[in-house]
């Protein structure tokens, strides 16, 4: 007989257990398709600011940057005087690309405070096997609906971070800046690209590259908002 009362004890725990981490995992499921309901108010967008690249080695002064975006993934960065340096086939400097995913197992990794704010951390795990994403880790403001952070691992391109801070357009959940890290030893360099290094080693750019950080920070000054964005724009 106690036995069994042990046997039943057991069984209720593991019971209770389940439908906790069930009920969290729908909860952390409807925060993110909130948050995704938020970005998909912003069909399109035309933005301008400034984009500072911090990346080893490389010469890359302050530009002035014109970003465009139409929904659902058409998204092009122009730089002034310059390429943009982003890791070739990787995440976009995108809001929308945090979430791009539509199947996915949204699993709760408690709070952490990002900037100051207090966001619940959450770990998106693709259900598709083709997907190039591994793990996105997001870091979500649930008052206002923002991801404050996200850290993605994809298969072929390495782990990226964006962390996005807001102000004027945060209606929208749209970010006044933008701050995009990655290891530079996954940057892949786009074909016919040549780059000039500061450092007069006789290295390659992919030894000069290895083991390096890469940041790239954009600051928003204005965004005009849904007025529609030709096809053309992004060919």
């Amino acid at each position: 007989m106690k036995m069994m009362k042990q046997l039943y004890k057991i069984i209720c725990f593991f019971l209770v257990t389940g439908v906790t981490v069930q009920a969290k995992a729908q909860d952390m499921t409807a925060l993110v398709n909130k948050v995704k309901a938020k970005m998909e108010m912003v069909n399109d967008y035309v933005a301008e600011g400034k984009m500072k690249t911090d990346v080893a080695f490389i010469k890359a002064p302050v530009g002035k940057v014109k970003v465009f975006y139409k929904k659902p993934d058409h998204f092009k960065l122009k730089r002034d005087n310059g390429i943009s340096i982003l890791p070739k086939g990787g995440v976009s400097v995108n809001m929308s690309s945090l979430i791009a995913i539509n199947s996915f197992v949204a699993l709760s990794a408690g709070e952490a405070i990002v900037d100051g704010v207090t966001t619940k951390v959450v770990k998106l795990l693709p259900t598709n096997d083709n997907s190039d994403i591994v793990l996105t880790t997001l870091y979500i403001d649930e008052p206002h609906l923002l991801v404050r952070k996200a850290i993605t691992t994809t298969k072929e391109n390495g782990t990226y971070e964006i962390q996005m801070s807001y102000g004027h357009y945060t209606s929208y959940g749209l970010p006044d800046k933008v701050v995009f890290s990655f290891n530079t030893k996954d940057y892949k360099m786009p074909k016919g690209v040549t780059l000039e290094f500061d450092d007069p080693e006789k290295l390659s750019p992919a030894q000069q590259l290895k083991n390096k950080k890469g940041k790239v920070e954009i600051l928003y000054s204005s965004y005009v908002i849904n007025k529609g964005i030709p096809d053309s724009m992004f060919r």
